[in-house]
């Protein structure tokens, strides 16, 4: 569960630390106008918070935690659409007033998040001009995301696709270690099991990364780094560019 709160730190109703970083960039009127309506909840592991086409009836705010974002197709094949921490929302559509979205949204590392009803944050858009800069801004800058992961998934190979989706889990869970399975990892990458073995047994063989059963440590981020395509760079600029 987030911290207790500190003198001037913003928190929820509960009296929490916010550590979702779009809330804290709110401007003070509109931040005090939505908090009544956050609900804090825990994201457990491989939790579904949102199916492709199904309407969304709850936007979430991480805390905490990773999300992963997945295309899923009807004959049951999946792959990575971007990953989400405390840098922003889950659940856009239902805050636009659309019926339903693309993605299924997982929880891949537990953590926690304010969650507020799609109709009633919807209201709270119209009725607040700024709030909907804010995050309209930020539903660009992760359809940016969403754009350069796809073209990556399609013309990069599978060790620097690999590289490039640990960087990203590394920034938002903020530790070597990052709980994960081939079998997600290649979910995520749109590829089989064997090619992340094979991906994974070339990080472990140049010392980069360290696998056990269901989880991974980073031991050379620099390293990493180089393994990964230029699409990491360009993911982390986006991002840079909405906290600015």
């Amino acid at each position: 569960m987030p911290q207790p709160s500190r003198p001037g730190e913003r928190t929820g109703p509960e009296g929490r630390r916010v550590s979702n970083r779009l809330l804290l960039a709110l401007p003070n009127r509109e931040f005090r106008a939505l908090r009544p309506a956050l609900e804090l909840r825990k994201l457990k592991h491989q939790e579904v918070l949102h199916e492709p086409h199904v309407k969304v009836d709850r936007v979430y705010f991480p805390n905490a935690g990773l999300i992963a974002l997945v295309i899923a197709m009807a004959n049951g094949k999946t792959v990575e659409a971007g990953v989400l921490g405390n840098e922003g929302i889950v659940g856009l559509e239902g805050m636009l007033g659309l019926q339903r979205g693309p993605l299924r949204e997982i929880v891949q590392a537990e953590g926690t998040a304010y969650c507020v009803s799609a109709p009633r944050l919807e209201r709270l858009v119209r009725r607040f001009p700024t709030l909907l800069v804010r995050f309209s801004r930020f539903a660009i800058v992760n359809r940016m995301q969403i754009s350069q992961t796809a073209a990556c998934n399609r013309l990069h190979d599978v060790e620097s696709r690999l590289a490039r989706w640990l960087l990203l889990l590394q920034d938002r869970v903020n530790s070597a270690f990052i709980p994960v399975t081939h079998e997600f990892v290649a979910t995520m990458l749109g590829t089989d099991r064997g090619s992340v073995t094979h991906a994974a047994g070339i990080l472990q063989k140049h010392k980069i990364i360290e696998y056990t059963r269901g989880s991974l440590r980073i031991l050379n981020r620099k390293e990493l780094e180089r393994f990964s395509c230029e699409c990491y760079a360009l993911i982390r600029e986006y991002n840079s560019d909405l906290i600015g």
